[in-house]
């Protein structure tokens, strides 16, 4: 009987033991089956159906594909990407990131010293040689790739198993859903729905289907999709046939009409569209409602996707998604508000560079991304880069770097130029005078704004250095 307590006790301890350093090494059951990173090891089955070992986080990666690259600079571990794919160019300094290419040599890559490269189920069927060659090198191979929607979320749980950004991962992800649901929130008041086409490739005016990442961003931005029943071109595609005959038949109930650009489709232009036989009979052509997005915003699997959503919802709601109320005041605008003002009153579309050679051209203006103090994860970074490449805002270079100085205020000289170049004024040839135009670095446009009654004077004076308030921009815009 004693043997049997003695046995019992040591049993139990043993079990205690066990338990303790299972929780303290972060394994689980639920974790060795679903795949997670412990200290000691990286255990799952990529997109390929091949078991993934690693003993600890990568330190240098390759990535094969643009979203991932992305992705692994929100998962903050951007400074461990030591290469990329020719096509990625985001976020900005990604784009400066040595390229690789898997129609090339793979020994480029070998040469590199990576401990994994990360690639996605397409490369493995287009180039199996060459990610065989790096294999047989002995580097670590990872295929991944989310073709729903609701895949994401495991997918970004696997780039951080590999990078050991497990915490980072949570937050990023309960943001991302919390602002898709947030935008329907919005949407979902709206009682007049609005109707749209989403054009994916201009060939054969193919458009999406209802459940690939755009056709679902449709439905979180409160549209109704006209072509939500299309079919796949193929099994397993996100590109469905629509063509010209269904859309002319629907030409009367397009409210809106979305262009997608990328590598997939070069976007048509609302000229373009317009000029196509039929087309300008369109509604939403007919009314100016023709909007382009670019492809990386709305199908791409990346963290920007709840930006594409949103973008959606801003061409469908305009006055919903676009409220300024918070600059309603006569407080000092600063170079941030005036952006945000100007971007959401105009309902400004996004900026996002067209083409991967874009760091490759030299740029008269403003380089996208290049500022010093406004970096890509600036909760503002959008508004301020699109409204400084349409002009309404300039960049200011200082021993060869840019700045945009977010918190210097605005001046009436800097308001009438921004003014002057979105709207379409002429000279009345008045015989107006202003004391201290020369004082102005825009006299001319001075001029023209004050005779359109744009702007105004005090005492003749336009007093171009003086500070103006948020509400003084409101004013101007509501004025043309």
């Amino acid at each position: 009987m004693t043997t049997i307590k003695k046995f019992k006790v040591s049993f139990t301890a043993v079990f205690i033991i066990i338990y303790i350093t299972a929780v303290f090494c972060g394994c689980s059951e639920d974790s060795a089956h679903n795949g997670s990173l412990s200290k000691s090891a990286v255990n799952f089955i990529d997109d390929d159906g091949i078991e993934i070992n690693l003993d600890k986080p990568a330190e240098r990666i390759i990535s094969l594909y643009s979203a991932h690259t992305e992705n692994l600079y929100y998962l903050g571990v951007g400074n461990k990407v030591i290469g990329r794919y020719k096509t990625c160019t985001y976020p900005p300094e990604a784009a400066f990131v040595e390229k690789f290419d898997y129609n090339g040599d793979p020994e480029n890559i070998i040469a590199a010293n990576p401990d994994l490269v990360i690639i996605r189920p397409f490369i493995r069927k287009k180039a199996p040689e060459y990610v065989k060659t790096i294999e047989n090198a002995g580097i670590k191979v990872v295929s991944l790739y989310p073709d729903k929607f609701d895949k994401f979320d495991d997918y970004i749980n696997k780039l951080a198993y590999l990078t050991g950004t497990e915490e980072r991962a949570k937050k990023l992800l309960s943001k991302f859903h919390s602002e898709i649901e947030n935008i329907k929130a919005v949407t979902s008041k709206i009682s007049e729905k609005e109707t749209i086409f989403f054009e994916a490739t201009e060939t054969n005016i193919r458009t999406v289907t209802a459940d690939s990442m755009a056709g679902l961003a449709i439905e979180y931005a409160g549209g109704i999709n006209i072509a939500k029943e299309a079919v796949p071109m193929e099994k397993g595609s996100s590109i469905g046939e629509f063509g010209e005959e269904k859309v002319l038949m629907n030409a009367d109930k397009i409210d809106v009409y979305v262009s997608q650009r990328g590598s997939m489709n070069s976007g048509a232009s609302k000229q373009g569209i317009s000029e196509r036989a039929g087309f300008d009979t369109i509604k939403a052509i007919k009314n100016g409602r023709f909007f382009t997005i670019n492809e990386k915003l709305i199908s791409s699997p990346t963290f920007r996707y709840t930006k594409g959503v949103k973008e959606i919802a801003r061409f469908l709601y305009p006055k919903e998604m676009n409220d300024i109320s918070e600059y309603e005041n006569d407080n000092l605008a600063t170079r941030r508000s005036f952006a945000n003002i100007l971007f959401k009153y105009k309902n400004i579309p996004v900026f996002v560079p067209k083409s991967s050679s874009y760091y490759e051209t030299e740029h008269k203006g403003h380089t996208f991304g290049l500022f010093e103090d406004i970096k890509w994860y600036d909760e503002d970074f959008d508004s301020i880069e699109s409204i400084v490449e349409r002009g309404y805002i300039e960049s200011i270079k200082e021993n060869g770097k840019e700045y945009f100085y977010p918190d210097n205020n605005i001046t009436r000289d800097e308001l009438a130029q921004a003014l002057f170049v979105m709207g379409e004024f002429s000279s009345k040839n008045t015989d107006l005078y202003i004391e201290d135009a020369y004082k102005s670095k825009y006299p001319n446009i001075i001029y023209i704004l004050v005779e359109n009654n744009i702007l105004e004077l005090k005492n003749f004076k336009f007093e171009p250095d003086s500070y103006v308030s948020n509400n003084d921009i409101i004013k101007a815009l509501k004025s043309f």
